[in-house]
């Protein structure tokens, strides 16, 4: 067999506008569209894979849409020639090129899963375990507003089929009380709220929240900003308790699982670098019992596809839920991307990602390596 090497990496930027107009979350922070970077890397057999990355804007976590490109030009020109198959050697060099950036490899580390599925003739989730179940469970986030405007859209998004919400708070604390309960009481008993402060209480607003929660069936996502606080707040909170944010590696989720500062984790794809390091930590999860939300920080088209995949290969049991990026914007740019159907989607059994990208809406990159 011909030894397959990589022959040029092309980056594209997009931008991803959102259906209801903007996407509000704590701290004050506010989105109408979001900064994508595409990544499509060729092969000198033909074969090319596809990655996508996008930051939910500059004050969310440590990474940069910008970045994203420029840091691509720095680790790139030392993946040509480089077997994209051999994810570990592709992984050892990005991280031999650049410290951190996790999300700067995230793209480049999809597309090397999708040539290698396409090169074994197979559905990535073949690759990353098998298919469990029909269908996986999304849940809709809720952009912070007014309770009683959040109210309508969780109304509305139940009628589509979505059971799980998502409800931005992480403000005002006797507003966020508000919200909770308002939401909570329009939702029947086997629909799932989870309370998101995304890091935006301070301790005592964590507290007060809480306390005036904990009879609720609820979920507490990421209540503070430091993993310090949030065990704190774990200690006194009765609900299920998530962490996102805080878990930002491997060694990160081996700490909270030792001190039980969690009951589920979200898995964000690009946080921890790519498929590779994401598999490793959601087979790390199975293992030791703890349950996931699969997801990214935001994407179009090609981050959807590596989100279902690497979700729709979880064991069910493990799996609380994952999300459909695609449907939130207004720009789809492909063809093969998971559709939500009555609040679930499925990982495509086309070889690859199973995404073809139209090129009609992506055109001509910003740069090639």
């Amino acid at each position: 067999m011909k030894m397959i090497k990589i022959k040029s990496i092309e980056v594209f930027k997009i931008d991803l506008p959102l259906k209801e107009g903007n996407y509000s979350w704590s701290h004050g922070n506010s989105v109408n569209s979001f900064d994508s970077t595409i990544v499509k890397i060729n092969t000198n057999i033909g074969i090319s894979g596809l990655g996508e990355v996008c930051t939910l804007g500059p004050a969310y976590l440590p990474a940069y849409a910008e970045g994203v490109r420029t840091g691509i030009k720095q680790i790139g020109k030392y993946l040509i020639n480089k077997d994209p198959t051999d994810l570990q050697e592709i992984n050892l060099e990005m991280d031999k090129n650049l410290k951190g950036h996790n999300y700067v490899k995230s793209p480049i580390d999809i597309a090397c899963w999708d040539i290698t599925s396409k090169v074994m003739q197979v559905p990535l989730w073949k690759l990353l375990g098998g298919k469990f179940g029909k269908n996986v469970d999304l849940y809709r986030a809720i952009s912070q507003e007014s309770p009683k405007a959040m109210t309508k859209k969780v109304i509305k998004y139940q009628k589509e089929g979505y059971k799980k919400f998502q409800l931005k708070v992480g403000g005002d604390p006797i507003e966020d009380i508000e919200r909770i309960k308002l939401i909570r009481s329009k939702l029947k008993n086997n629909e799932t709220l989870v309370a998101d402060a995304n890091t935006g209480w301070l301790m005592h607003d964590a507290l007060k929240v809480v306390k005036e929660t904990n009879h609720l069936n609820i979920y507490i996502e990421q209540p503070c900003l430091t993993y310090e606080e949030n065990l704190i707040v774990r200690d006194k909170c009765s609900n299920p308790f998530i962490l996102d944010e805080n878990i930002d590696s491997i060694s990160a989720f081996l700490r909270a699982y030792k001190d039980k500062a969690m009951d589920i984790i979200n898995i964000k794809i690009s946080k921890l670098g790519g498929i590779t390091k994401s598999k490793l930590l959601r087979d790390l999860c199975v293992e030791l019992g703890v349950g996931m939300t699969i997801e990214d920080s935001w994407g179009g088209d090609i981050a959807t596809s590596a989100i279902a995949h690497l979700a729709h290969s979880t064991t069910s049991k493990y799996l609380f839920s994952s999300t459909d990026f695609n449907s939130y914007n207004t720009l789809s740019y492909s063809e093969g991307s998971p559709q939500r159907k009555k609040g679930k989607f499925e990982a495509s059994n086309n070889i690859g990602l199973g995404i073809e990208i139209n090129s009609k809406k992506i055109k001509n990159p910003v740069f090639k390596i």
